[in-house]
């Protein structure tokens, strides 16, 4: 009999597991032949989660949890949720229903019937985004897809049922700075994409603000791509020759209109500028590097604290 495992990464998740647990238990009990387990992932919340996720395993045997030691990232707490889960088949569901659990039936038909090694939901739509995130994400898709030349398009979420092999496959890929939207399409195998619509959060607030959701963008970018080291080559290109212009522009003019632009202004001008882009590709350079230094110390990607 084929298990599915349901992962489910929690942070600050208190309102919203009991509901989640109730809709997606019923869609599973309704699947006939398929035995299943919901493994939920406490990723350091500061509220009652790991108390109510006490409750929920001592109501259901189906149901376990890790506790991590501290906040480690959503990242960390899918990682943790693969290594742990014991089905054949692994779903990612983020516990505020914003990934439809009615769709489990479709997934597991494509991934068991149909050949496909995973079956992905795609969300059609943003409701319940703000029109600056809702551009910001389609942006970094857009400008993520052209630099890693990676399959990460607008839509292509961690919703996704994935066979033992893909599971396998991921878990493989021991990095400590993870990026699972890029190790998804690194990986590679066959993809079968459901849409559905995006709709608000059940219960809580989105623990992404701006600044989070920029930090998870650069790590996407910073983790599959070296085209922004490539960059600082053309900017100085670039800059090379915006310097020679300027210099024979500046003399033509000291020729025709002395006095018009003095040395000092000139020379302070290029200071800042040149100051400035060594600034900005030193910070890039160092992203890279201080990222090779978390890989060679060889950090655990997770601690548990608890298990249940």
């Amino acid at each position: 009999m084929d298990k599915i495992s349901i992962i489910v990464p929690c942070y600050n998740e208190e309102e919203s597991i009991f509901h989640f647990y109730e809709e997606t238990a019923r869609v599973l009990d309704q699947m006939q032949d398929v035995d299943h387990e919901l493994l939920f992932v406490d990723d350091g919340s500061k509220d009652k989660t790991i108390d109510m996720l006490r409750k929920l395993c001592d109501k259901d045997a189906r149901c376990r949890y890790l506790s991590f030691s501290r906040n480690f990232g959503k990242e960390a707490a899918m990682y943790a949720g693969l290594s742990e889960a014991t089905g054949n088949y692994c779903v990612i569901m983020d516990a505020d229903l914003q990934h439809p659990p009615k769709l489990l039936p479709q997934m597991y038909q494509a991934v068991s019937k149909e050949g496909f090694d995973c079956c992905g939901g795609k969300r059609i739509g943003r409701e319940g985004d703000g029109f600056l995130r809702s551009f910001c994400s389609r942006l970094f898709y857009k400008v993520g897809k052209s630099l890693t030349h990676m399959d990460m398009g607008d839509g292509y979420g961690d919703f996704r049922m994935m066979n033992r092999t893909m599971v396998d496959a991921i878990l493989s890929v021991r990095e400590y700075n993870r990026y699972m939207k890029g190790i998804f399409s690194f990986v590679g195998f066959h993809t079968k994409w459901i849409p559905f619509e995006n709709v608000e959060r059940e219960n809580g607030t989105s623990k992404w603000n701006l600044r989070s959701l920029l930090s998870y963008a650069m790590e996407g970018i910073f983790a599959f791509s070296t085209a922004p080291l490539k960059l600082a080559g053309v900017v100085g290109v670039l800059l090379l020759f915006g310097g020679m212009v300027f210099l024979l522009v500046n003399l033509i003019q000291q020729i025709f209109m002395p006095g018009a632009l003095s040395q000092f202004d000139v020379l302070l001008v290029a200071i800042l500028v040149l100051s400035g882009v060594q600034m900005i590709f030193l910070y890039i350079v160092g992203i890279y590097l201080s990222k090779d230094c978390m890989e060679n110390k060889n950090r655990p990607v997770y601690i548990v604290r608890e298990r249940g």
